[in-house]
């Protein structure tokens, strides 16, 4: 018997758990889940005859050791920051690794060493990233089999409420870690346009958007995720003169996010004293100046940001109570972003009925000499909605990719090893294919444009 071992049972994990189970029988494997919460972990195995659920501690090391060396594989939701010391448990008990985390250097590091123990580690296995790479590199390839030349590649992901269940001032739900919404772009980003490279710092990345249209939904908000320019690599783009990687919200979400990072609340290291015995105003008070005048907080604040003291973004920011009288809620941690992160799981619920939804877009522009310098542009959509009450989009979304790339190593249909990501041609053709048998398409439309010198 195959025995799967999932940590981490959140918001992203149950679809990818139920998908598990209900395959269980069919390939006689038994799935174990994991987390530190054990109610959550057994709320996802709903007592399934071929699961169990665990109390999880990823930092003690003799049950970390004992669970997953009794696993074939490892599927991995658990925080970023426990990836490696994860992978490095995996290489040392011989057991595969699945994971929706992102590839940093230390993980590529490991290649070698899951090269020469048999294994897998699969990283970036969900849905942005995940989805969004398998795709870019089949419509890559796409082109390339026609021999034509890619000059402009933009790729857009986004998690959001359907447009009928965006009914808050803030046009945006938490399906997914609120940690990530808090913490984006806190690293700043780097794209590259018109062949020339831009760097944006924290405070400039929402600034900076523009905007997409995304069919079936209307015009959306774009601004720049992460650093761009790596997957140009990724991707074999070395020609491209434009690569963008963006976000997508609903227009305005950018222009209150950007004032809250410009007032330090997105900060999550400086630790703040005595937080629970304060209010959101007091809170509110401890980032601004001692030299801004007017004795009124929301007009200090406003006159600090130099925004409307009556207009839209400061009444989004009262309707989300940062300026309320009411004592600060902070269950976990003492940093300003722990503050935020509570305000918004409270604040930014699906609304009863609701759904979200999930939305990929990729824009390229590519000549093709053979075809008579023929100049188009393709846009490949993906739009998916989850079910009223039941599973999220982003659960679907984000597991599904990583179930069946446990579900295809499983069955030997993915013989691959070493430390990798799904643009692999051993990969993502494979997954892409079982992605599309269960109804996770994407929608083409190519048009033939002039070119334009840059």
């Amino acid at each position: 018997m195959k025995r799967i071992l999932v940590l981490g049972a959140g918001q992203s994990a149950p679809y990818m758990i139920s998908y598990l189970l209900d395959k269980a029988e069919k390939y006689n494997w038994f799935v174990t889940v994991g987390d530190r919460d054990p109610g959550l972990a057994k709320k996802a195995v709903k007592r399934h005859p071929k699961g169990s659920s665990i109390a999880f501690d990823i930092n003690d090391s003799e049950m970390r050791w004992k669970q997953v060396e009794s696993a074939d594989v490892v599927i991995n939701f658990l925080p970023p920051s426990f990836q490696y010391l994860l992978a490095l448990s995996c290489i040392e008990k011989g057991t595969h690794m699945i994971t929706a985390s992102y590839q940093d250097e230390h993980m590529s590091h490991l290649n070698r060493e899951a090269h020469s123990k048999g294994i897998l580690i699969l990283n970036e296995m969900g849905l942005d990233p995940g989805i969004d790479h398998m795709s870019a590199m089949s419509l890559i390839k796409t082109v390339k089999d026609r021999s034509g030349k890619i000059d402009v590649f933009k790729s857009y992901g986004s998690g959001l409420p359907a447009p009928d269940s965006a009914s808050n001032p803030l046009g945006y739900v938490i399906t997914w870690n609120p940690n990530n919404v808090v913490m984006a772009g806190e690293k700043g980003a780097q794209y590259l346009y018109k062949g020339k490279i831009k760097v944006l710092p924290h405070h400039e990345v929402f600034q900076r958007t523009w905007s997409v249209e995304l069919d079936g939904v209307g015009k959306m908000e774009a601004y720049p995720n992460r650093d761009s320019l790596q997957y140009k690599e990724l991707f074999g783009l070395d020609d491209v003169h434009t690569m963008i990687r963006g976000t997508l919200r609903y227009p305005g979400w950018s222009e209150i996010w950007l004032q809250i990072v410009r007032l330090g609340l997105a900060n999550d290291t400086i630790q703040l004293a005595n937080l629970k015995n304060i209010t959101y105003r007091e809170f509110v008070e401890m980032f601004l100046p001692l030299h801004v005048s007017s004795s009124n907080l929301e007009h200090r604040a406003a006159n600090f940001l130099n925004i409307s003291p009556t207009g839209n973004i400061m009444q989004k920011m009262e309707w989300l109570g940062l300026f309320s009288e009411e004592k600060v809620q902070c269950k976990q941690g003492n940093t300003a972003a722990d503050v935020l992160v509570d305000l918004l799981k409270r604040k930014l619920k699906l609304p009863k009925n609701g759904k979200d939804m999930v939305a990929i877009v990729h824009e390229l522009e590519a000549i093709f000499p053979k075809e008579k310098n023929k100049h188009e542009k393709i846009t490949s959509t993906f739009v998916h909605y989850g079910e009223p009450n039941g599973f999220t989009a982003i659960s679907q979304t984000v597991g599904l990719p990583a179930a069946l790339a446990a579900e295809l190593l499983l069955i030997e249909k993915l013989p691959i090893t070493g430390c990798h990501i799904p643009t692999h041609p051993a990969i993502y053709p494979v997954v892409l294919k079982e992605l599309k048998n269960l109804g996770y398409k994407f929608k083409e439309k190519t048009e033939e444009i002039a070119v334009i010198d840059i």
